[in-house]
């Protein structure tokens, strides 16, 4: 047993009491976090470097570990260090922590819990996660609800019930300081947070306003935002605080809450300053049931603290006298046997757990569902099929051989079975159809699944519909994009791969359109992205909690050197261009700088056009390729020089490919393109347009790519002519076989299988 505990905590005042009843009973080694969320639910947060000097681990280790985001949950090599180390942890932020620390921490687990406020349980806060459940029950005996006040588990579930432990909070110092406090400031002390910000402090804020109005007082706590009150003294220095506490003749404590209190009302009795408060709450717990200074209505709070600020000092010090009282169940001496029986208890289920384990290393046969959610075709299809071939190949270089599924719309014509002849055997296929469940059929559904405490958030949900077990014989979904206009029911967790948000740069949907869009990535297990220029975009435009980000390689199918058939005998006579009917395509100056490549460049070389929807791109054109239509039929040469393949099979494009002088891509804007890739693996160099997604692209595979601007169509032209001059040079510099071979699925799948692995 490591001697060792992980506080990953931030609380100033729970950490001088914790951290020292710890080293009480045994525990001289504990590692505290060196950063917390910056937001205003962590006012009573700070950072302390104090406990590293006694930490008995390299220093090289300790570095990653304060380094690293305990809140957001930290890489697997970050875990890997802690394990090594320590078998006991504290943590309090269940979303994401409790699903990073159940798939990754082999020890002890300690949920603290210090009380919520009515209305409010850490079993609800907990079903929020599509996996909160299984994270907990997946821990078993290695996981414990540890309660600050020894009731707080009645409300909770029967599983947080039965791993519920007694380890009560005290304060670390219960030391009355009765001769220190004078009273002299004849005011209420009156502690109230947020009040421009939390809807809940302002209820309280008013409440109070409205009870006192017609006595002096002032409101201390944290003010994020500044308050136009001149009552309200904001954040204040320790020093000015305990002045505050000194000379302030009576605090006012309003909360009747039965599950939480706050630090201050103790605060005030050991400061020896009277405290008049409310009935109903916590401190009727304490002892505070016969107390003067408890109140049973506002009037009768009113009264008492009239008489208080009208020197009645019968009254303030038979308050005064009474009251320390309350901190008997706080003080360290009567704390720390539930704490040593606490951890006895610890102990003992973690080495029983540790030894079932070694005892019976038996390993789950997992299975994991890649959904393409839409009609997908061409690129993002291709995608889908060589991440399920990566899942599959990295589970096996793992040694844990899932089972691999792709799924796609039940639609024969769009998808043909020869559409998936370069899908891997060993890979399964199924087709399905969307069910769209009102919220009663989803609750119900959910409660089938297991999720006991779920309720939904909007009036419908979407599940996939195989015809056989909606998918529920496997353990994670993968939804290939974000592309879904209802919220998918997390009855199975899933993992979202956002190829880009082209909505922030393109004009492609009505306003508030990508909503569902950018929901499926919030709420995901995890967001796969490929480039940093989508991460960026996951963080700063869909709003993804940047934990749950995770950038892999791009994966390309692998395309062979294909033999010239004998009637293609215009080899190196053309070039080609691989697009959609989409917006971002930039097909207008893209034509525009065709026309001055062709007549005034007099380029050589024929445009050959493929892709979903160009066979016949002229015909039904998208209000955005109307513009084409005139240009085309006014340049004879234009209509001569580019010819409309259309939708190609991948073989038949293989082979066109293979035979062009080089492969243009003229696209404004996205998360990149695989052609340019899959032309360097045929011996086929790229003209691009430069952005930031290609430009990752091409320093990942290293494909020298030649760049455009794609804002202007003379600069195109330009490129074009000179990659048609300097052809031979330009081959020159693709990456060589061996380079390519480095980017192979092959070679990417562990990586793949590592990130995924984290969500099962």
């Amino acid at each position: 047993m490591k001697k060792r505990v992980m506080w990953l905590l931030n609380h100033t005042a729970a950490r001088k009491f914790e951290v020292a009843m710890l080293k009480k009973i045994g525990f001289n080694e504990i590692f505290l976090p060196k950063s917390y969320p910056q937001e205003a639910s962590f006012r009573s947060a700070s950072i302390d470097y104090s406990e590293d000097q006694y930490l008995s681990i390299p220093a090289r280790d300790l570095q990653i570990l304060n380094a690293a985001d305990w809140y957001n949950g930290p890489d697997k090599d970050t875990w890997a260090v802690a394990n090594e180390y320590f078998d006991i942890l504290f943590f309090i932020a269940p979303l994401p922590v409790l699903a990073n620390i159940s798939q990754n921490f082999k020890g002890a687990a300690i949920w603290r819990a210090y009380g919520l406020f009515k209305g409010f349980s850490y079993t609800k806060i907990n079903e929020f996660h599509s996996k909160g459940k299984r994270n907990l029950e997946t821990m078993g005996k290695r996981f414990w609800f540890g309660l600050a006040y020894e009731h707080l588990h009645q409300i909770e579930c029967e599983f947080l019930k039965n791993r519920s432990i007694f380890l009560p909070l005290g304060l670390h110092n219960c030391t009355i300081q009765d001769n220190q406090w004078n009273g002299m400031e004849k005011k209420i002390l009156f502690v109230c947070p947020e009040l421009n910000l939390n809807p809940y402090y302002i209820k309280i804020y008013d409440e109070f306003k409205k009870s006192f109005h017609d006595m002096p007082y002032a409101i201390s706590g944290a003010q994020p935002i500044a308050v136009n009150d001149p009552h309200v003294l904001g954040f204040v220095s320790d020093e000015i605080y305990g002045q505050i506490m000194r000379e302030f003749r009576v605090m006012f404590y309003h909360s009747t809450e039965p599950n939480h209190i706050h630090y201050h009302p103790f605060e005030a009795i050991r400061a020896g300053m009277p405290l008049v408060y409310m009935a109903g709450g916590i401190l009727d717990r304490f002892g505070g049931i016969n107390q003067p200074g408890r109140c049973q209505t506002i009037e009768e709070a009113r009264s008492k603290i009239r008489r208080i600020l009208d020197d009645d000092w019968e009254l303030i010090n038979t308050i005064r006298e009474n009251q320390p009282r309350i901190l008997d169940p706080m003080q360290p001496e009567n704390c720390e046997q539930a704490w040593r029986d606490g951890f006895d208890r610890i102990i003992a289920e973690l080495e029983q757990a540790q030894g079932e384990r070694s005892a019976s290393p038996t390993k789950k046969h997992c299975k994991i569902a890649v959904i393409v959610p839409i009609g997908y075709r061409g690129g993002t299809l291709r995608g889908a099929k060589v991440l399920a071939h990566a899942l599959w190949e990295g589970s096996r270089q793992s040694g844990e051989d899932a089972d691999i599924v792709l799924a796609h719309l039940d639609d024969p014509e769009l998808y043909p079975d020869e559409e998936f002849e370069d899908l891997h055997p060993d890979i399964s296929r199924r087709a399905y159809h969307w069910d769209t469940l009102n919220n009663d059929a989803a609750r119900l559904a959910m409660r089938y699944a297991g999720h006991d405490f779920w309720e939904p958030n909007f009036s419908k949900y979407v599940v996939p519909n195989d015809g056989i077990q909606q998918f529920l014989d496997c353990d994670l979904w993968i939804i290939i994009s974000d592309r879904m206009d209802s919220p998918l029911l997390p009855i199975r967790p899933y993992i979202s791969v956002v190829f880009d948000y082209l909505q922030r740069y393109e004009e492609i949907y009505s306003h508030n359109a990508d909503v569902w869009f950018l929901n499926l990535a919030r709420l995901a297990e995890r967001v796969l992205v490929t480039t940093r220029f989508t991460e960026q975009d996951a963080l700063q435009y869909s709003g993804v909690v940047p934990g749950k980000i995770k950038k892999v390689p791009m994966l390309t199918p692998s395309f062979k050197p294909v033999v010239s058939p004998l009637n293609l005998t215009s080899l190196d006579n053309f070039f080609i261009w691989t697009t959609n009917t989409a917006p971002h395509k930039n097909h207008k100056n893209a034509i525009l700088a065709l026309k001055e490549y062709y007549e005034t460049l007099e380029g050589k070389l024929e445009c050959r056009v493929t892709g979903v929807g160009t066979a016949r791109l002229l015909e039904n054109l998208p209000p955005h390729l109307d513009p084409l239509v005139a240009t085309l039929k006014e340049s004879r040469v234009l209509r001569s020089k580019i010819k409309w393949l259309g939708e190609l099979p991948d073989s038949a494009y293989q082979m066109q490919l293979s035979n062009a002088a080089f492969l243009w891509h003229p696209g404004r804007i996205d998360n990149g393109t695989f052609s340019v890739v899959e032309a360097a693996q045929l011996g086929v160099p790229s003209l691009s347009s430069d952005y930031p997604a290609m430009r990752e692209i091409d320093a990942q595979f290293q494909l020298n790519l030649t760049w455009m601007d794609s804002s202007k169509p003379k600069h195109m032209a330009k490129q074009l002519k000179w990659i048609e001059e300097n052809i031979i040079s330009v081959k020159k510099g693709l990456p060589g076989k061996d380079i390519l071979e480095q980017q192979e699925v092959e070679k990417l799948a562990l990586e793949y299988w590592k990130v995924v692995r984290e969500c099962l």
